[in-house]
């Protein structure tokens, strides 16, 4: 590599990034998740970040050379939405916004849908494991999905009894 790469910067997004937040998750999913019906407009989709998102989550964009490529909304110990650009998949990104949300909450809980191979495998890399999976009857999409758990272990104590 010719080191023209940069480390990511993360970013607390605010009601001007959310069209661009909007717009990783269209382009997120479209790529690798097909299948799914496009059920809203963008606009549908950056009115829902702008008065439900933002008011009730803390939201993250992590930029490359000044373009957002990935985005998490957490809070409340859930992880509500998450992406990252297709082309910058497997760059750390991804841990990195997750590592955010992990340093504010104890434990974390999301749903992603079972036929996200690629998802399923971060997650289970990352220490979360598959509480409960659904037929999708009560998603939008319809789509059999996967809720999630992350728990913090609680820190090792040392004992400091003098020793006879």
């Amino acid at each position: 590599m010719d080191g023209a790469l940069t480390e990511p910067e993360l970013v607390t997004l605010g009601a001007d990034h959310m069209r661009a937040a909007v717009e990783i998750r269209r382009v997120a999913l479209w790529q690798r998740l097909p299948w799914l019906p496009v059920l809203h407009t963008p606009e549908e989709e950056e009115q829902y970040w702008r008065m439900h998102l933002l008011p009730n989550c803390t939201i993250l964009g992590a930029a490359m050379a000044n373009k957002l490529v990935g985005v998490i909304a957490h809070g409340d110990n859930w992880i509500e939405q998450f992406y990252v650009l297709p082309d910058f998949q497997a760059m750390g990104i991804g841990s990195l916004l997750l590592g955010c949300a992990r340093e504010e909450m104890n434990e974390i809980r999301l749903w992603t849908f079972q036929r996200n191979t690629g998802a399923r495998a971060f997650y289970e890399r990352h220490g979360f494991t598959a509480e409960e999976e659904t037929d999708g009857a009560d998603n939008e999409e319809k789509e059999p999905d996967v809720l999630y758990h992350w728990r913090r272990l609680p820190k090792p104590t040392l004992s400091l009894k003098p020793s006879d």
